[in-house]
């Protein structure tokens, strides 16, 4: 298995649970904000960490989904909303509840596609979040 290069079929992707493809989710973003940020060169190494924790914070990806929203495919759309939705028991002390549901959307999006292979998509969304960035 070539976990860099993954291709899983569209039917069993939707027997995941939606907590599983956010969880995953979450991790493509974060490996895609640090990317960013290191190729765009703006930190010394010790802000990275705290600028990474800036841009994969739920309030922050919550406002960034309304970049997306506009955008997405059907198919895409529903599963933002199966992340949005999903029940998680607690969420963090510097977001509200909605921003951590839209946050969570926002990571199952991207747990999706990457497990499809779809890095182009990938990129083309996050380019889009990433623009006014620069």
């Amino acid at each position: 298995m070539d976990y860099f290069h993954i291709s899983e079929d569209k039917q069993e992707l939707l027997k995941m649970s939606n907590l599983g493809l956010a969880y995953l989710g979450d991790a493509v973003y974060e490996v895609m904000v640090r990317s960013w940020l290191c190729l765009h060169g703006k930190l010394t190494p010790g802000k990275l960490h705290k600028a990474a924790l800036d841009y994969v914070a739920a309030p922050k990806q919550a406002a960034k989904m309304d970049l997306l929203l506009p955008i997405l495919t059907e198919e895409e759309t529903t599963i933002f909303k199966r992340g949005r939705n999903a029940s998680p028991h607690s969420y963090p002390k510097g977001a509200t509840r909605r921003e951590y549901q839209i946050a969570t959307g926002l990571e199952a999006l991207f747990g999706w596609l990457y497990l499809q292979g779809q890095t182009d998509r990938l990129n083309q969304l996050f380019e889009l979040i990433m623009r006014e960035e620069e």
